[in-house]
C-alpha cells in the first residue's frame, strides 16, 4: 500500500490528495499546520488551515492570500482523501492533520501533528489526541532530560522577578517569540503589578489573538507610552532580535531574561548572559511526546525535526514501527525574521 504522506523536495506530499502539508517551497495547494513561519511560508497559491489561525496567517503573510479555513474536526474530501484539522494546542489555530484515504490496497488513517504541546494553554484550544495507523511528531524536547514544571511555579518566578525589578526601578526584558510565547506569558502574569509595554510585532499579534476571542491583558508599545517612569518599571515583552539592537535603549537600566524551553539546559542562561531564564516552552516535553504518540494508537511513527535518532531509537525499543522525515521545520532564524521583517503578501485560490 502506498503511503499517503511522502517527502518530497518542496515538504511532505500526500500522492492520492496532490497537496503538501507545511511546504518549505512553494506548492500549488499547501495544508498548514499554524502560522510559524518555518511551517507557514509565503509563495503557495491555495492555503488550508484552521478557522482560528486565519487571523495570525493573514497578519503575516498578507491579508491577500487566498484562504480556506475549516472548523476544528470539520471534514473535506479532495481526490477521495478526507481531511480534517484537530487541535494541537501548541499555538492560536494550530491544527494535527488527519487524513483517511481507501485505495486499492485498503484503508488508512495518518495524522501530520506539525507542532503540538499537550500542557494547558489559556491562549489556545487544547491537544486532542487523534486515533491513526499512522502518526508523524515532531521531537524538537525530544529528550528525557526535557519536563516542563507546572504553569502555577513558572508564572510565580516571572511575576516575582518582575515585582523586584519593578519596586528597584528597573523595567523588566523578557525576551520570547512573538507569536504564541508572548501571548502565553501574558496570559499568567500578575497584570497589576505594573504596565506592559510590547513590542510592535508582539502588539501586532496580540491583535489577532485578541480579534479570535483570547482575552489579554492591556499592552502598549513604545509609542504609546506618556509617562517616561512607567519605562522603569514595566515588564517589556519583545523578540530576541530586538534586544539586541538600540530599540531596547530606551528602558535605561533593565534586567533581562529570556523564556524558552532551552533554559532547560545547564548553562543556557549563562551563555547568553541573562539574569533570568525561564523554561517555558510551546512543544511537549519528553514525557508529553510519549504521552501523545501512545494516544493515537498508532504502530507506525514518523519522526521529523529535533532529537530525531534517540526518539526514532526509543520508539523502536517500544516495538513501534519507527522511522523519520527529513524537513525544514524548527529553524529559530526563519521565525525570528518573520517578527522583524514584513512578508511580503502573496495570492491564491481556496483549498486544500
Amino acid at each position: 500500500m502506498q503511503d499517503l504522506i511522502v517527502q518530497r523536495p518542496q515538504g511532505l506530499y500526500c500522492p492520492p490528495g496532490d497537496f503538501y502539508i507545511d511546504p518549505w517551497r512553494p506548492v500549488e495547494r499547501a495544508v498548514i499546520t499554524h502560522a510559524h513561519a518555518d511551517h507557514a511560508r509565503p509563495g503557495h497559491a491555495h492555503y488550508l488551515a484552521a478557522s482560528q489561525a486565519e487571523g495570525v496567517l493573514r497578519s503575516r503573510l498578507g491579508q491577500g492570500i487566498r484562504l480556506q479555513t475549516l472548523a476544528y474536526g470539520q471534514q473535506i474530501t479532495h481526490h477521495g482523501v478526507t481531511l480534517s484539522l484537530h487541535p494541537a494546542g501548541h499555538v492560536l489555530g494550530s491544527a494535527q492533520v488527519r487524513l483517511q484515504y481507501r485505495g486499492a490496497g485498503g484503508g488508512q488513517t495518518w495524522v501530520a501533528s506539525g507542532d503540538y504541546k499537550v500542557a494547558p494553554d489559556a491562549t489556545c484550544t487544547p491537544f486532542e489526541a487523534v486515533r491513526c495507523d499512522v502518526f508523524i511528531t515532531e521531537s524538537t524536547f525530544g529528550l528525557p532530560i526535557y519536563r516542563w514544571r507546572p504553569d502555577t511555579e513558572l508564572f510565580a518566578g516571572i511575576n516575582a522577578w518582575w515585582a523586584a525589578n519593578a519596586a528597584a526601578g528597573r523595567a523588566s526584558v523578557l525576551m520570547c517569540y512573538s507569536f504564541g510565547k508572548a501571548q502565553r506569558i501574558l496570559s499568567g502574569v500578575d497584570a497589576s503589578i505594573a504596565p506592559i509595554i510590547v513590542h510592535g510585532a508582539v502588539q501586532t499579534l496580540n491583535q489577532a489573538y485578541r480579534a479570535a476571542g483570547v482575552a489579554l491583558p492591556e499592552t502598549r508599545t513604545v509609542e504609546e507610552v506618556s509617562d517616561a517612569g512607567d519605562f522603569k518599571r514595566a515588564l517589556v515583552l519583545c523578540p530576541p532580535g530586538a534586544a539586541a539592537g538600540p530599540w531596547v535603549k530606551r528602558f535605561g537600566d533593565f534586567s533581562d531574561a529570556f523564556a524558552s524551553g532551552w533554559m532547560q539546559l545547564r548553562g543556557a542562561r549563562r551563555r547568553g548572559a541573562y539574569d533570568q531564564g525561564f523554561v517555558l516552552s510551546d512543544h511537549a516535553d519528553w514525557p508529553g511526546l510519549m504521552g501523545a504518540i501512545a494516544a493515537t494508537g498508532a504502530q507506525r511513527v514518523i519522526v521529523t525535526h529535533g532529537s530525531v535518532p534517540v526518539m526514532v531509537r526509543y520508539l523502536s525499543e517500544q516495538g513501534l514501527q519507527a522511522g523519520a522525515f527529513h524537513t525544514e521545520y524548527g529553524d529559530a532564524a526563519v521565525e525570528e525574521q518573520s517578527e522583524t521583517v514584513p512578508q511580503a503578501p502573496t495570492t491564491a485560490q481556496s483549498g486544500p
